[in-house]
This record gives structure tokens, sequence and C-alpha cells, in this order.
């Protein structure tokens, strides 16, 4: 098995920040950390090394040599690191990781989860969490060097909570040995008792949730839906799939959503009892009930709408900043947002 350490100049024994400046450079058998991986069970044939400004100012010069090293090399397998908290020694760690890759060299890095260089890998890499410090560099290598060598030799990787690395965003089909409904009811159970688990780690940026409103007498509320609720007829031709635009509709006079008056052109469920009763998709008749009794303010005059069925997260973050950002402008103070 051929394995491939990647350093900073600083792991290398190359220099400190005066150093921080070299290219990239090739240096036979184990140094640094990759003696502590020789300690560990996995023997470093060739370590690669740069310095962190250069890889952060000549990425691409960079990355063609010591992508270039590896083509020679042809191991079977790579590390990079441990980064721990280093920033740029973990976005060169996660870069190179990602190409090597994608050359089909399996690849091993290790630093703390909140390093850049976990994004920087695109789920390319095998990323081991550590300590924020070099403090955590004993704990770490023996894991790394237990990874890289099962990788090198092809043998089957389990899943991150059975392996200890970081999720990768991939999904793969498993044959479970319970049911979905008893793993529901386990996460159900679990949640209950303050040990909140999934099956699935979303993949996405994490929303600070709002500060409670003080008196919702006063308060203006927004009624804003993924549903694909729109007037009858779809005047505005609105997606039923795939959406790339929202729409906004007047509801100062409408009290209640009628069927005649509205439906919805969403084509990830079966819409005929929503269209039906349209309230049940967006709760106009509720809210008005609940205006007339002076629980709420008022109800904002617009109702946004969008279909979000297969709508790519990037166009969702939009639509979601484009319509708050109206209704902060317009005043208003809190907004019901319902989905399917």
């Amino acid at each position: 098995m051929i394995v491939v350490h990647y350093l900073n100049q600083f792991f290398a024994g190359l220099g400190g920040e005066e150093a921080a400046s070299l290219p990239p450079s090739r240096i036979e058998g184990p140094v640094g950390p990759g003696n502590g991986l020789r300690g560990a069970g996995l023997l470093v044939d060739t370590t690669l090394a740069c310095g962190d400004n250069y890889f952060a100012e000549h990425e691409a010069d960079a990355l063609s040599q010591l992508l270039a090293w590896l083509g020679a090399i042809k191991p079977d397998v790579i590390v990079c690191g441990p980064a721990f908290g280093s920033g740029r020694y973990g976005y060169a760690c996660g870069v190179l990781a990602r190409e090597a890759d994608r050359l089909g060299i399996p690849a091993v890095c290790a630093m703390a989860p909140e390093n850049p260089g976990v994004l920087a890998a695109a789920g390319h890499a095998y990323v081991i969490p550590t300590a924020p410090n070099v403090a955590g560099m004993r704990a770490a290598l023996p894991l790394v060097a237990g990874l890289a060598r099962r990788l090198g030799q092809g043998e089957p990787v389990g899943g991150p909570a059975d392996e200890g690395y970081l999720p990768r965003g991939l999904r793969a089909n498993t044959v479970a040995s319970k049911s979905g409904a008893e793993r529901a009811v386990e996460a159900l159970l679990a949640k209950l008792a303050g040990h909140p688990r999934t099956e699935v780690e979303p993949d996405a940026d994490r929303v600070a949730p709002a500060k409670p409103l003080a008196d919702l007498a006063s308060t203006t509320v927004a009624l804003v839906t993924e549903s694909g609720l729109i007037p009858v007829g779809n005047p505005d031709r609105l997606p039923s799939r795939h959406a790339d635009f929202w729409l906004r509709y007047p509801i100062s006079d409408v009290r209640s959503l009628s069927p005649e008056g509205y439906q919805s052109v969403h084509a990830g469920f079966d819409t005929t009892v929503a269209n039906a009763d349209p309230n049940r998709l967006v709760p106009l008749d509720a809210l008005r009930l609940l205006e007339q009794e002076g629980r709420i303010g008022t109800v904002y005059g617009y109702l946004y709408t969008t279909s979000g069925v297969d709508t790519p997260v990037s166009a969702a973050t939009r639509f979601g900043q484009e319509i708050a950002a109206e209704l902060v402008t317009a005043g208003v103070q809190a907004a019901i947002l319902t989905g399917t």
C-alpha cells in the first residue's frame, strides 16, 4: 500500500510563518505527524508540503504541482493534516483531498469541524473531527491511520456515526434491521428523552429563530406559502415544480379562500382535498377570526406564494430573502409559512 501525506510548512519542519510562502515540496518518507501515523500502523511513503500563504495566493499553481506528484506516485490513499483549527492549512487540505478523490485516490483529512477546509472538501474526503489546536494530535492520529489503512486496502467503510468521520452529505440505500415505523418511534422517544437524533443530517444553513413577539394584539401577520396556491386558472403561470420565482396576490378584501377563487398547482401531493378548501393550505379564515377577536393586529394585505416541490436550495434561499426583505420594509412583524 502506497501512502502520501500532505502537510503545511510548519508540520513538515520547513519553518514557521516566515516559511509560509514556500512553494510545494516533496519529501521521501514520513516527517512530523507522519511519524505519529507510523506509530499508529500507517507507514507514509511520501510527504508533500506547501506553505499556507503560497497555496492561498497561488492555488492553481500549487494544486497543479501537487496533483502532478500524485499522478506520478499513484498512491492508494492520501492523508491531509491534521489541520486542527488552522483555516489556511485546512483549506489547502480540503481542496487537495477533493481533487485527489476526483482522481480516484481515497482521501482522509483531519481538522476541527468548523474549519473552512471541511466545506472545501465538498464531501469528497473523509474528515476526522479534531480539537481546535495541536493538543488533539494524539487522539486524532490513530483514527486517521485506521481509516486511511482500510481505504487504502479497499476495505468497506461504514457511515459517519459508526466510523467517527464527519457526514459527507452523501445518501445511500441500506438495508435496515428495523422497519420505518419502529425507527420513527425510537427517534420520537429519544427526542422526548432529550436526545434528538436523525437518520439524515440536514445540509443547509441553520437560521436562529426570531425573538418571541411581545404583543400579538398589535402585530401585523403575513401569509407565505410554498403550497403552490394561486388564483384559479394560474394567471401568472406558476410552475408546478422547479419554480424559479414567487408571486404576490392581494387579499385585503378576501375573508376566506374559496375553491372558486383559488387552487393549488403543486405537483408534489394530491391537491384534491386542498382545492376543496384552500384555507387548509393557507389559514386565512382562521386568521380573519383572530383578527376580528383582536388576538392579532391585522392580516397583511398580500399573500406570498410559490411552488416548493423540487426547488433548488439556492432558489428557495433567494425566495426567502426577497420576501422577507419586502415584508420588513412593509413593517410586517410576523409571518406564517405553510408548507406541504
